[in-house]
């Protein structure tokens, strides 16, 4: 049976989630902590931890499992081959890959603690920019930088009113996370960036929603946000490096 060539940069993009994710659990472990805290650096026995990058298993403890594994690798591995599947071998598609990974982690850590730390938004906006415009200047690339830069601009404005007026309902990590979503999703241009910021709102009212109707929260109940965001955003990028 041939090979089909089509399924390479899937496979390919695959294997990347899966051993990026592979460095995710112990990160994931020592930022998830409220924001009064430090960063975690023991294990929940008290054995120092060596380094940020790898799996979530401690030597002292005889390797027991102290935070996420398999589904960080799981989940990695999977958005980075739908990426894949979308944008083919377009130039951006190293960046969307290179993003990944760091989008999961950020979106394990808000699951967790609902928080996005600053060492992770910051640098994501920054290296989302950086890598466009390098792309930008490769021959193939569907997208703009220029929209890219604006659409930055312009939805972590939008997150910002949006925390102004209601301090309670949105963290300041979120407008920070628009940052980088909005340059990724302006990349593909202004209707991408209004149907990602669209599907994360959509996706965080209804699990919202779903969690009022089966008694688990309450109206004023907090809920991490930046999950939807980043799904609301991986669900545009998708659609729009599809339709490119």
């Amino acid at each position: 049976m041939p090979w089909n060539s089509d399924a390479v940069p899937i496979v390919a993009a695959a294997l990347w989630g899966a051993l990026t994710g592979t460095l995710l659990p112990r990160a994931a472990y020592r930022l998830s902590v409220p924001a009064e805290e430090d960063w975690r650096a023991v294990c929940p026995r008290g054995h120092v931890l060596a380094g940020w990058l790898g799996p979530a298993r401690c030597p002292g403890c005889a390797g027991r499992p102290y935070g996420p594994g398999t589904a960080a690798v799981l989940l990695t591995a999977a958005v980075c081959a739908v990426l894949a599947a979308a944008t083919g071998t377009r130039p951006e598609l190293a960046v969307w890959l290179l993003l990944a990974p760091v989008a999961v982690l950020l979106a394990v850590v808000d699951v967790r603690v609902q928080r996005l730390p600053d060492p992770l938004t910051l640098p994501f906006a920054g290296a989302a920019l950086v890598l466009l415009g390098a792309a930008a200047l490769l021959p193939e690339h569907a997208g703009r930088w220029s929209t890219a830069v604006l659409g930055s601009l312009a939805l972590g404005a939008g997150y910002l009113l949006l925390f102004l007026l209601n301090p309670g309902g949105m963290g300041f990590g979120d407008v920070k996370l628009a940052v980088g979503a909005g340059a990724v999703l302006g990349w593909y241009g202004w209707p991408t960036l209004l149907l990602g910021t669209f599907a994360g709102f959509l996706f965080g009212a209804l699990y919202g929603g779903a969690l009022v109707l089966a008694r688990r929260a309450g109206r004023g109940t907090a809920i991490p946000f930046g999950p939807f965001l980043i799904t609301g955003a991986l669900t545009g990028l998708l659609i729009g490096a599809y339709t490119a």
